[in-house]
């Protein structure tokens, strides 16, 4: 067991959550197509995103999926850096 996993454990513990439920491989992956292809801050805000819209009955995987197709499709904005007064132009 890495750090990770022993934090995912001690977190859905806390948080009083089935630690099986949780798809780490699957939340790391969109964190790093995000981070890379939209803007890194982004990728902590569509992890949550993600759990809001599971936590209201979304299918995970689905969920996943179509935000993973969405920032594929984004457009590049290499060299720039968005702050939260520049919104993302899809």
């Amino acid at each position: 067991m890495n750090e990770l996993d022993r934090w995912v454990e001690a977190a859905t513990a806390a948080l009083g959550l089935p630690a099986d439920e949780v798809r780490t491989p699957m939340v790391l992956d969109l964190a790093r197509d995000v981070a890379h292809q939209v803007v890194r801050p982004g990728a902590p805000v569509t992890a949550y995103l993600l759990g809001l819209a599971v936590g209201r009955g979304a299918d995970p995987a689905e969920a996943a999926a179509v935000l993973g197709a969405l920032a594929a499709s984004w457009p590049s904005r290499a060299g720039s850096t968005l702050t939260r007064q520049d919104p993302p132009t899809p």
